[in-house]
């Protein structure tokens, strides 16, 4: 059997890097996307079976790029991870057109260009796509205007690709993660924001990166081949739960 590739964006840290090391352990090569070069290099050089692509997923351009750099590499792609993102919080009032657009393009104009230009490749394996969301694009909060918004479009664009990509084999899935115990969370937490977090979540904990991939490679795999245009919530049931659990607790 031929083996499978992957094509990780946001690859050279915290989920990305989570999520290609668990598909090599299941046996895949990866292609570790990242616009981080130096971050990117010192995740690579440590890894084998990896392609380190330094590619911005939000530049036309070099998105060809990349789906050519992988497609010498090895000829083939069998599963997508779109999982490059930014995250800019602030309010309403303060987010300006030049922070929203800085978002918007990587959280989802990067997806729309990645599966667009992956497609070709992808109805040669009758291979997926995985896209990453986030809690915020299910529920709303403030702060998150940009945010959040893009990842609820980021949902909707995972039910339209399913949709019209399905007759070709193609399966596309969304993850959705909550919140996930990284550096960069655990950096900018403040012990009141990770107790408001426990409260709200019926697992009382954070997800680890871990835990998150091991969704993405699920849904990615030949387990999940009847599985499209859905969005899982990785994220201790804080979707599924409304107000009033911490009064309930005590």
């Amino acid at each position: 059997m031929t083996k499978k590739v992957a094509v990780v964006t946001g690859a050279a840290r915290g989920i990305g890097l989570a999520t290609t090391d668990l598909f090599l352990e299941m046996g895949w090569d990866v292609a570790m996307v990242d616009r981080d070069g130096p971050e990117l290099s010192k995740a690579a050089e440590t890894r084998s079976n990896v392609l380190a692509v330094e590619r911005d997923v939000s530049d036309p351009a070099a998105v060809e790029g990349m789906v050519s750099d992988v497609m010498t590499w090895l000829g083939q792609i069998d599963a997508l991870i779109n999982n490059a993102g930014v995250a800019e919080f602030g309010p309403v009032a303060d987010t300006d057109f030049a922070a929203w657009r800085r978002v918007m393009e990587t959280n989802l104009d990067g997806v729309f260009l990645c599966t667009q230009a992956c497609t070709d490749a992808l109805k040669a394996t009758r291979g997926s796509v995985v896209n990453i969301a986030s809690i915020s694009g299910l529920r709303a909060s403030t702060l998150r205007v940009a945010y959040g918004t893009s990842k609820a479009a980021v949902i909707q664009l995972t039910k339209q690709h399913a949709a019209e990509l399905g007759e070709h084999g193609i399966r596309v899935n969304c993850v959705a993660p909550g919140p996930v115990r990284t550096k960069l969370a655990m950096a900018v937490h403040s012990q009141e924001i990770i107790d408001a977090y426990h409260d709200a979540l019926p697992l009382n904990r954070y997800g680890s990166e871990r835990e998150i991939a091991e969704a993405i490679c699920f849904l990615a795999s030949e387990k999940a081949s009847f599985v499209t245009g859905q969005i899982l919530a990785a994220d201790g049931g804080f979707e599924a739960t409304g107000v009033g659990l911490p009064a309930l607790r005590k």
